[in-house]
């Protein structure tokens, strides 16, 4: 008679599993703070056509922080045809990376929903006088 060992489990490594320490998720204060200074980071990002932040433009449409500390960034452009497209996801991802704590930032674009002057702040709207 023979045994199938290779359908038995490996007893050593669920222990070494069941005993290894659980990730622990981030902090609600450390999320809060990491949040903050996300938000500034992608404030220093600017459409080099208008003069005003991706941020108070509406062009971020999702930011995930991870309990690994990786951000995915869902942004878009204010046109598909934009000149700086293949250039601007770049320029987030930078100024996202420079966030203390931030392990890696990808920036992903989407034109679905398309970009419209109501997805601006109120701050962008007055500093393009659009009131």
């Amino acid at each position: 008679m023979t045994t199938d060992t290779a359908h038995q489990p490996d007893e050593a490594a669920f222990a070494e599993a069941w005993d290894a320490p659980q990730k622990a998720a981030l902090e609600q204060g450390e999320i809060d703070r990491m949040t903050d200074d996300i938000i500034e980071a992608l404030k220093s990002v600017y459409d080099p056509e208008i003069p005003v932040d991706i941020y108070e433009l509406g062009l971020i449409y999702k930011v995930d922080l991870s309990d690994d500390r990786d951000v995915a960034i869902e942004m878009t452009l204010t046109a598909p045809g934009c000149p700086v497209a293949g250039e601007m996801p770049g320029w987030v991802e930078d100024a996202v990376k420079k966030v203390p704590g931030v392990r890696s930032a990808r920036a992903e674009l989407t034109f679905d929903p398309p970009w419209d002057a109501s997805k601006m702040s109120d701050e962008a709207k007055l500093a393009l006088n659009m009131f």
